[in-house]
């Protein structure tokens, strides 16, 4: 077992100061989330924020971008307010919504995709269609090359590292999320891959936990186990922000513990989204 040992990821939120921030920070610029309504997505935003960074959020609907129940003590779940707060109203998949992200600010240097839903609600292709527009739009919008992409245990050569059960769904009733996810994943890992020249990083966490962060994210070579999204988030950050982040051009299976009853309820939220 590997650990990342980056400052980011051993203090907590609210311990490290956005002044810490700026010293490993490639430089203090707006970072774009897309997916930022989303449970992990918000836990991106609102880190983000309490370090220092202005922040552009694409989303169909505005109203859901809530303060994040990991992160956000008793504000959680109410609307994020913050001046340094950008949020567009629009859909991932057109290329002039994703556009208008990167035309909003031109101090954009790094970019989340975090995007999730029930595919009934969003599509079967919706990953891959949303980040090949975001692709686009950092090439010919924007001078940002850093963008890190928050995708599963089992996606791509990680098979073996999901747990069993895990991945006797992903051969079933998730078939079709995980080709979704796998061909959001080569559009960076393949050779010939619009986004194979920018500086990705693929984030692949086991179980998602709602809890708050506990400052501990370990890079596993063997089967994933439980994190919080708020770990997630910061790990995220890292890949954005840090200059010296050593996951770059790699596919890292991130967890905290090992596997347990956590992975279980996201086992709920991910059928949720076929069913």
């Amino acid at each position: 077992m590997k650990f990342f040992n980056s400052i980011l990821f051993l203090c907590k939120l609210g311990i490290l100061s956005s002044l810490s921030l700026r010293r490993m920070s490639l430089k203090m610029g707006t970072i774009a989330v897309f997916g930022g309504t989303g449970i992990t997505g918000r836990e991106c935003v609102y880190q983000a924020l309490k370090g220092g960074n202005k922040v552009v959020v694409l989303a169909r609907d505005p109203s859901k971008m809530l303060v994040p129940e990991g992160s956000g003590g008793p504000a959680a779940n109410t609307l994020l307010k913050d001046p340094k707060l950008t949020v567009i109203q629009g859909d991932v998949t057109k290329q002039a919504s994703v556009d208008s992200v990167f035309e909003s600010d031109p101090d954009i240097s790094g970019v989340i995709v975090a995007l999730g839903g029930k595919t009934k609600d969003v599509g079967p292709t919706m990953l891959t269609d949303g980040t090949s527009c975001i692709i686009s739009a950092m090439k010919n919008k924007s001078s940002a090359k850093r963008i890190a992409v928050v995708t599963s245990i089992g996606a791509g050569d990680s098979e073996n590292q999901a747990p069993l059960f895990f991945k006797a769904l992903m051969f079933t009733v998730m078939k079709g999320i995980f080709e979704d996810k796998n061909n959001q994943e080569k559009l960076f890992l393949s050779p010939t891959g619009p986004g194979h020249d920018l500086e990705y990083c693929i984030v692949r966490p086991g179980g998602l936990g709602k809890g708050p962060p506990t400052g501990v994210i370990n890079v596993i070579d063997g089967q994933a186990g439980s994190i919080q999204r708020a770990d997630v988030a910061a790990f995220c950050l890292g890949a954005v922000c840090d200059e010296s982040f050593p996951y770059l051009k790699k596919t890292p299976c991130i967890s905290s513990v090992g596997t347990s009853i956590s992975i279980h309820f996201e086992l709920l939220s991910l059928m949720k989204m076929i069913i």
